[in-house]
Formats: C-alpha cells, sequence, structure tokens
C-alpha cells in the first residue's frame, strides 16, 4: 500500500510539472504578442500543447518516474517537513496573490497592468510561489523516493530561475522604477526576517 502511494506521489509532478512550466516559458518571453489574445485566448490557444504533453507524460509515466529508490522513513520525515513549509509559503502569498494574478492575467492584458506585490511575504522576498512549487517538489521527491522525481527537482532549480528571469523583465517593462526599486529592497529567493517589499 505504501509503495502505491509512494508511486502515484511520484507520478504527479511527472505529468503536470514539465506541461506548467512549458506554458510559462511560451508566455513571459512573449508576453506582449499574447495580450492581442487576451488571457482566455492565449490559454486556449496553450492547453492544445500542454494537455498533449500531460497525455504523453502520463502514457510514459512509468518510464519517466524511473528506479524505485526504496522506502526511507528519514526521507518520509524530511518529506512531509517540506510539505509542510509549502504549505505555508501557500498560506502567506495566498494572501497576497490572486488567482488572476496567479494565471499571468495582469502580463496577459492589454489595459490592466495590475499591481505590484509589496505587502506580507513579498516584503521579504520577490518569488514565494516559486520557492513554495520547489519545496513541494522535494517533499515529493522525498517521500516517494524515486529516481524521475529527483531528477525533475533539478530540472526545476535552472528552469525556475529562467523564468523568474524573464518574468522580472516583463515586470520591469510594466512598472520601471517602482520595480527595480523593489528588486534592490527586496531578495530574489533568500527570505528576509525584516519586513521590506514585494512583487506581482
Amino acid at each position: 500500500m505504501l509503495n502505491r502511494i509512494r508511486y502515484v506521489l511520484a507520478v504527479m509532478p511527472i505529468v503536470t510539472v514539465p506541461p506548467a512550466i512549458l506554458v510559462w516559458f511560451a508566455i513571459h518571453p512573449f508576453a506582449r504578442a499574447w495580450r492581442r489574445f487576451g488571457a482566455r485566448g492565449t490559454y486556449g490557444i496553450l492547453m492544445v500543447p500542454a494537455v498533449g504533453v500531460c497525455w504523453g507524460s502520463f502514457i510514459a509515466r512509468k518510464t519517466l518516474v524511473g528506479t524505485d529508490l526504496g522506502t526511507r522513513p528519514e526521507l518520509i520525515v524530511l518529506g512531509v517537513a517540506a510539505l509542510l513549509l509549502a504549505s505555508a509559503f501557500a498560506r502567506a502569498r495566498g494572501k497576497h496573490l490572486t488567482q488572476a494574478i496567479l494565471m499571468g492575467v495582469p502580463e496577459l492584458s492589454a489595459t490592466d497592468k495590475g499591481k505590484l506585490l509589496t505587502e506580507g511575504i513579498y516584503g521579504r522576498i520577490r518569488n514565494p510561489r516559486y520557492v513554495e512549487f520547489l519545496t513541494f517538489i522535494v517533499g515529493v521527491a522525498a517521500i516517494s523516493n524515486h529516481l524521475g522525481v529527483w531528477i525533475l527537482l533539478l530540472a526545476c532549480v535552472p528552469a525556475f530561475e529562467l523564468i523568474v528571469v524573464l518574468e522580472e523583465r516583463e515586470l520591469r517593462e510594466r512598472f520601471g522604477a517602482e520595480f527595480d526599486e523593489y528588486c534592490r529592497r527586496v531578495p530574489r529567493w533568500i527570505p528576509r526576517s525584516a519586513k521590506a517589499g514585494t512583487r506581482g
């Protein structure tokens, strides 16, 4: 039973994370061009290949999940701790990050540029949702302990760094000096204990 749970946990990120990353890579470098379609049109177009990647990953799940490295109690403890930390990040950023911002609606709007988030956890770290996401994958990788999920975690680190660079370039276009000042005050990845400011 535990092995089955671990396998299902391993399949989840293998199937869902790559298409999500591909969608963001498709949006951020070309946000200006996508604005002519709006958020609904953009996602309507991009969901077709995303669902295709998701389905292909599901079909190839046994290969992609890779070798079962076994049940490790110490890794399960680490995994549970990581999931709790990810949950704490989710609660903190959920107070400020609306579903619309999370889905990139301001990036894809020709009229509403949104607002620069500078409250709460966004005053201590610029990218809490990506830290949350990475911490979540650490938790799933540790509990499931399948080689493919560990490889996915390693691949997510540079992928998220590049996504953030592209996202920040787009935010700089939208908010200009306000965003530059925010970047000077608030670190990209490691939270500050003192309150400072945030981003959308």
